[in-house]
């Protein structure tokens, strides 16, 4: 256990690194800025090609690195960004991989040691004549970042050391990379200087929880929890019900989905034990649609409780349970979701603790683990 005190609540390195975030990021974003000419001199090229694909790729929580960043990457850059998982690039290369087109295959990876993630650069070489990678990671011995160093088509980019999460879930490390690979692609709003303000409102959050002994969302014995949002925010909302997930063990079940799509049948799962939480969007125009479902979850009345998470207080929003986060400046979603998911990873801690799990090692049975195994990778055959 470490003995620091950053972690003197829990005693658990899972604590620790949530703590660490926002310093972390802004170490990372001043070696990208460090690293700048190297970055441009392996990606302008690339980035020229007017038919590139730009495939961001992980599994678990990496993966969900891509759902997040993604969406507003490709608006921001006018290029082809979409997101897909090592697990589903391992087992169907041949709908995911096209060989008329040069591809920048973008690799998230905690220890890079992942079965999947290996494979998917293995497979993205074997099917595409053109391809290159971007490794982003947090281990500097894995495989991952290792095979990126030695080859002539890669660039990789090592995270500060102290975020390869020695904790079972991924809390500093998902948003280390995040913040990594916007600075990467659009340096010019996502770098050390700009975001400083969404890492002290980070900090500000972190600080404002104390000592995460009481409930960020409120303290009723909820057994099912949901969170939704939209674009975006949708990746950041499945990756706060997976935390939920894997600190509980399962114990206390978690679902995402977008306010839009929650109506159609998911929200069948809503009933007198389950706790809603919307990540409500800065945009006006999605903002409307996500505080239409707020307003009708709080009139159907069969949630435990319903919160919405802003930065923007509205009557709707005032009208239940809520959590008002004002920036020093208006924040776009993409950087609402550092925010949101501070509040995500310590409610996560937090019912960890309440159903009696070791956070760092909440499997008992051992049947997960940090770094997946039983994976056989099987050899592409045409």
């Amino acid at each position: 256990m470490p003995q620091t005190t950053t972690a003197a609540t829990t005693g658990t390195w899972t604590e620790e690194e949530i703590r660490q975030q926002p310093a972390s990021w802004i170490r990372s974003l001043n070696n990208i800025d460090n690293l700048r000419a190297s970055i441009d001199s392996f990606l302008t090229p690339l980035l020229r090609k007017d038919d590139l694909r730009i495939v961001l790729t992980g599994a678990g929580t990496s993966a969900f690195i891509g759902d997040i960043v993604s969406p507003w990457l490709a608006s921001y850059t006018g290029k082809n960004f979409t997101a897909v998982p090592t697990t589903d690039l391992v087992t169907n290369p041949m709908d995911y991989f096209s060989p008329a087109h040069p591809l920048l295959l973008i690799s998230f990876a905690r220890s890079g040691n992942s079965p999947e993630s290996v494979a998917a650069v293995e497979l993205a070489n074997q099917f595409v004549p053109e391809c290159y990678h971007l490794s982003i990671t947090c281990n500097e011995a894995g495989s991952l970042y290792q095979n990126a160093v030695d080859s002539d088509n890669a660039l990789a980019l090592l995270m500060p050391a102290e975020t390869h999460d020695r904790g079972f879930a991924m809390t500093s490390s998902i948003t280390t990379m995040m913040a990594s690979c916007l600075a990467v692609f659009a340096p010019e709003t996502i770098n050390s200087h700009a975001f400083r303000d969404v890492a002290d409102r980070c900090q500000a959050i972190l600080t404002a929880l104390g000592d995460f002994s009481h409930g960020v969302f409120g303290n009723e014995a909820w057994k099912r929890v949901v969170y939704l949002g939209s674009g975006g925010l949708q990746g950041a909302a499945r990756e706060s019900a997976l935390k939920v997930l894997e600190l509980t063990a399962g114990k206390l079940a978690a679902f995402y989905d977008s306010p839009t799509g929650f109506r159609h049948g998911p929200k069948s799962l809503v009933d007198s034990e389950t706790l809603v939480v919307v990540f409500i969007s800065s945009h006006p125009y999605t903002r409307q649609y996500d505080l239409d479902l707020l307003a009708e979850l709080r009139r159907d009345r069969q949630a435990l409780r319903v919160v919405a998470i802003t930065a923007e207080n509205d009557p709707v929003i005032e009208a239940g349970p809520h959590i008002l986060l004002p920036p020093s400046r208006p924040f776009i979603d993409m950087e609402l979701a550092f925010c949101f998911l501070m509040y995500a990873q310590v409610f996560a801690l937090t019912q960890s603790i309440s159903v009696g799990n070791t956070p760092d090692t909440p499997s008992a049975s051992g049947t997960v683990n940090r770094v997946v195994q039983g994976v056989v990778i099987h050899p592409w055959q045409a």
